[in-house]
């Protein structure tokens, strides 16, 4: 995919609610040019974070200077929903002609003011949560493929599955590992380009949405880390954890969970089990379809200061599911892809 310019819009989210955001400009190809915030504007993406590359904070679309390619909006909000307050700033994309992407549930080409600004200024409106025609049923054959398929799973929703799973490509390809990355969700499909939004497919075909991935890159890699979603406890999202556990027949698992994490995000009054109770679940919950196991861990440290009482964190994180672990944007990643070896 040819490196673009982006816009990223992250109104009143940037950085701490804005994952879509962060992940795009950690681990995409494209330039960020400029982030739109009106709570920051004026300041520089720099000033709030060193994760990823520095760009300025401005207040609209119409403030960024020099050229754009694309709009990116860079919120994910529980629901998917589409903000009125963006409206503004999309228009003035699509009016300079400039590209818009979304990973919402609200589709911007169903909308008739979008689509008809889009169509007289030549720019394209894409839609990434909106699967393709020709999802169906899973056969159960994504055991069928040459390469190991390794699945990030979580405790919970927003614990760091895809930056895990993207540090773990990484990581794996710096040892020489033959890696491919499998997309699940709209953050990591504007990273890698492609990829099925599984929380968008019908119920049915959640578990053929990854297994059609899987079939497609299989002859393609050595090892194929595919991007979980949710967790199996969460009182909304477990079913697409399921899909995904199911469909992927994953051969290994990678825990992701983050320190401190208590109760189910959005849901404070739902207490997570504790950490070692995840691995016999999901462990227990795949082997009907293909037996796996969970080999390692990634644990968010963001919430400690601490280098050294991250270290301990990690070390009793490890010792909670029986294998290695390591927080993989704090200390690198290179524990896990040893232990998946």
């Amino acid at each position: 995919m040819q490196q673009r310019r982006l816009a990223i819009l992250a109104h009143e989210k940037f950085p701490d609610r804005a994952k879509t955001a962060l992940g795009v400009m950690r681990y995409s190809d494209d330039e960020t040019v400029a982030v739109i915030d009106r709570d920051t504007a004026g300041d520089r993406v720099a000033d709030h974070t060193d994760v990823v590359a520095d760009a300025p904070i401005v207040d609209a679309f119409s403030d960024i200077d020099g050229e754009v390619d694309a709009l990116l909006i860079g919120i994910a909000p529980i629901g998917g929903g589409f903000d009125e307050s963006w409206r503004s700033d999309v228009v003035a994309a699509l009016e300079a002609g400039v590209d818009v992407v979304a990973g919402l549930h609200y589709f911007l080409n169903d909308d008739e003011e979008f689509a008809t600004l889009a169509a007289e200024h030549g720019a394209e409106i894409h839609d990434v949560r909106k699967p393709h025609e020709g999802i169906g049923v899973a056969e159960g054959r994504s055991d069928e493929i040459d390469a190991e398929v390794v699945l990030t799973v979580g405790t919970d929703c927003s614990v760091g599955k895809m930056t895990a799973t993207c540090e773990l490509v990484d990581a794996a390809r710096e040892a020489g590992i033959d890696a491919g990355f499998i997309p699940t969700g709209q953050t990591g499909i504007m990273i890698a380009g492609w990829g099925n939004p599984v929380d968008r497919v019908v119920s049915d075909f959640t578990a053929g949405a990854v297994e059609e991935m899987l079939l497609e890159k299989g002859d393609e890699h050595d090892v194929l880390f595919v991007e979980g979603q949710g967790s199996i406890v969460h009182p909304a999202y477990s079913a697409v954890t399921c899909g995904i556990l199911h469909g992927s027949m994953a051969d290994k698992l990678v825990l992701c969970h983050e320190a401190g994490r208590e109760v189910v995000h959005g849901y404070e009054d739902t207490e997570l089990p504790p950490v070692e109770e995840y691995v016999d679940l999901y462990e227990s919950l795949a082997a009907p379809v293909h037996e796996t196991e969970v080999v390692a861990g990634a644990l968010n440290t963001r919430s400690i200061d601490d280098d050294e009482a991250a270290r301990e964190a990690v070390e009793a994180f490890g010792d909670a599911i029986g294998g290695d672990a390591t927080d993989p944007v704090r200390f690198g990643a290179d524990e896990i892809v040893e232990a998946l070896r």
